[in-house]
């Protein structure tokens, strides 16, 4: 297939996580249960936040999105690995890949600004905390959260034009679970040297950028816990901030590992490993990270639970409320 005078393959293979035969069983059930908790999860989440006044604030509005942001981001790679696991299923055809990694970029970017964002929206409640809402207006926290996808979908035009405008005529198969950047180019057989700079300098920007707005924040955060009067409201502080670090940590570090780095240094076994941190495990554990030790969600969870409850004459034991265990 010739587009212009780039010739192109009709469809990649996807390797998938391992080619055992006994193993890709296990694999897939295990699998399906980690995507179906984060579905619910992330969803469940989204919707809690979405129909409660009560959490209609700048931190639980970058929390919604954040879900919405991990439901996606996982459904963009996870349903294609979980096809991969039967056999004849593991192709995906060139404008399929051309998709998957287009979303993937714009996911991948967009988390990235929308951690710093609300890193930001945590330094200005802790250390502005009179002005906290006439500074963290609906109308800003919109911008930061357009802005976050406007610089995912940049590097996305920028990466996904550069990349499949290359030839492929080495090898058709994809040593991974999902087209993804970095395998693509070991399949080309064109000169990629601009595009790994391309690739690399818009990494650093991306992860310098947002890095330095996480740090610069959370920097500012701790010696303001520090001068904090109250243990209690110390340790509130704390526990609020820690959930978004945990994220913040998970996140940066699996990425940065995968993708700072020149892609001769690709491993596809260690690298798929990786990956599955980042496109599987993380936006399964953010909803649990950001909700298990939230008094808020939690409460607004039951307060919810107990109108549907009533709604279905199914009255709620008293003794399953988290704020009387």
């Amino acid at each position: 297939m010739e587009v212009g005078n780039v010739s192109m393959l009709s469809d990649f293979f996807l390797m998938g996580l391992t080619d055992d035969p006994q193993l890709q069983p296990i694999l897939f059930v295990l699998f399906l249960f980690i995507y179906a908790v984060t579905v619910v999860g992330n969803l469940g989440l989204f919707t809690l936040i979405v129909v409660s006044p009560r959490l209609h604030t700048p931190m639980y509005f970058f929390l919604s999105n954040l879900s919405f942001l991990d439901f996606c981001y996982s459904s963009v790679t996870v349903p294609k690995m979980l096809m991969g696991f039967f056999p004849g299923y593991q192709t995906i055809s060139f404008f399929g890949c051309m998709a998957q990694t287009s979303f993937f970029v714009i996911f991948c970017v967009t988390e990235f600004f929308l951690l710093a964002s609300m890193a930001y929206d945590r330094y200005v409640a802790v250390c502005n905390p009179l002005l906290y809402h006439s500074i963290m207006s609906p109308k800003l926290c919109l911008q930061l959260v357009v802005a976050s996808y406007a610089v995912g979908l940049i590097n996305m035009a920028l990466f996904t034009s550069s990349t499949f405008r290359l030839n492929y005529c080495y090898s058709h198969v994809i040593t991974h679970y999902f087209c993804d950047i970095l395998p693509l180019l070991k399949l080309s057989c064109s000169d990629t040297h601009v595009l790994q700079l391309l690739l690399f300098a818009c990494g650093s920007f991306n992860v310098s950028v947002s890095l330095t707005i996480v740090l610069v924040s959370y920097i500012c955060v701790f010696f303001a816990i520090i001068r904090m009067p109250s243990a209690q409201g110390k340790q509130k502080t704390f526990s609020t901030c820690a959930s978004h670090l945990t994220a913040v940590t998970l996140y940066y570090g699996t990425t940065v590992f995968i993708y700072m780095r020149p892609s001769s240094e690709y491993s596809g076994g260690r690298d798929r490993l990786v990956s599955v941190f980042y496109t599987v495990v993380i936006p399964m554990l953010n909803p649990m990270i950001y909700s298990l030790r939230n008094k808020d969600v939690k409460e607004t969870f039951w307060n919810v639970l107990d109108k549907v409850s009533q709604f279905h004459s199914l009255p709620i034991p008293k003794g399953s409320r988290c704020s009387k265990q």
